[in-house]
């Protein structure tokens, strides 16, 4: 795991879990989120590779986690994004947002939302866009 922050969670910052699910192995543009949302006074922990929903969830919890970002390329989104939004409201971490991107098609959006993904930005989408969605949609805001 690997914080990108190093402020404790009592600093009333948004905490943010930024992970890579499933084998997807294209990492460069969840590392520049991540760094967007950290230099704009964020806390990110960003997993790294391969990590499982379990896994992400587990962290999130164990972090006390405002929100997780998803990045999925593989077009695994639909299970990967269920998997992790089931496993917190099995753990009762409602309070945990989930958002995301990567390469989802438009008519997989409706169904992600269904599902409880609340945001899905897809190549082109700019850092401002994404570190202003996460300001008015997460934690406190949220």
């Amino acid at each position: 795991m690997n914080t990108v922050s190093s402020e404790s969670a009592g600093s009333g910052r948004l905490r943010i879990v930024v992970a890579k699910p499933g084998l997807d192995g294209h990492d460069r543009g969840v590392k520049v989120v991540a760094r967007a949302l950290r230099d704009a006074g964020m806390e990110v922990i960003y997993t790294g590779l391969h990590q499982s929903p379990e896994q992400i969830v587990r962290t999130a919890i164990a972090e006390d986690a405002d929100g997780i970002g998803l990045s999925v390329l593989s077009g695994a989104h639909l299970t990967l994004f269920a998997r992790v939004v089931e496993l917190l409201r099995e753990a009762d971490a409602h309070d945990i947002v989930v958002f995301g991107g990567g390469i989802i098609p438009d008519a997989d959006r409706e169904r992600l939302a269904e599902l409880g993904v609340t945001g899905i930005f897809t190549p082109g989408a700019s850092m401002a866009e994404i570190v202003d969605w996460v300001r008015a949609n997460v934690g406190r805001a949220g």
